[in-house]
C-alpha cells in the first residue's frame, strides 16, 4: 500500500511551492491539461500571486517526499444560499501515482476545509471525455448541476479576454 502525506499547502514552504509548480507543469503537459507546459510567466509568478490571495486553498499529497497529487480550490459565493462555496479548479495526480485513489484523499481534505468554512457546496469542471475523472467524481458524489431537469444541465462556458 502506498504511504502518503496529505497537507494543506503553505506556499511559503519551498518544498510545497516547488511541488505545486512541478505538479501543475505535469498536469498542463498532459492531454487533459491542454498538452503544453504552463508558460514562463506563470512559472515565475504563480506562487507569489497565489500568496497574495486569501481565497485559494491547495491540498498536496506527497509519497516518500515526492509530489504525488494536488487540488486547488477557490472560494466563491452562492447568492441563493448566502454562503461561501468552493470551486475546484485543478485536480492533478502525477502519472506515477495514478490508480491509488489519491483523488479521494484530496477531496476528503478539501471537504473538511469547506465544512469548517461553512461552505454550502463544492463545484468543479471536468472534460466530458475524461472518463476516469468523471467516474471518480461521480463516486465522490458529484453530478451534473440542474435546477429543473426540464431546462437541462448547467454548462461551463468561457470567453478569453
Amino acid at each position: 500500500m502506498l504511504e502518503i502525506q496529505t497537507v494543506v499547502a503553505d506556499l511559503n514552504n519551498k518544498q510545497h511551492a516547488d511541488a505545486y509548480l512541478s505538479l501543475m507543469s505535469h498536469y498542463a503537459c498532459d492531454p487533459m491539461g491542454g498538452g503544453e507546459d504552463i508558460n514562463d510567466f506563470a512559472k515565475q509568478n504563480l506562487v507569489s500571486t497565489l500568496l497574495k490571495r486569501t481565497d485559494i486553498f491547495i491540498v498536496l499529497i506527497f509519497s516518500s517526499e515526492k509530489p504525488a497529487a494536488l487540488l486547488t480550490a477557490i472560494e466563491g459565493f452562492s447568492t441563493f444560499a448566502c454562503k461561501p462555496l468552493f470551486n475546484i479548479h485543478d485536480v492533478v495526480v502525477h502519472s506515477d501515482f495514478r490508480g491509488n485513489k489519491l483523488t479521494q484523499h484530496l477531496f476528503e481534505k478539501i471537504e473538511e476545509i469547506a465544512k469548517a468554512r461553512d461552505c454550502c457546496k463544492i463545484t468543479l469542471e471536468v472534460l466530458s471525455g475524461n472518463e476516469v475523472a468523471c467516474k471518480a467524481y461521480q463516486r465522490l458524489g458529484f453530478s451534473d448541476y440542474q435546477l429543473d431537469p426540464e431546462f437541462g444541465s448547467a454548462l461551463f462556458w468561457t470567453k478569453k479576454i
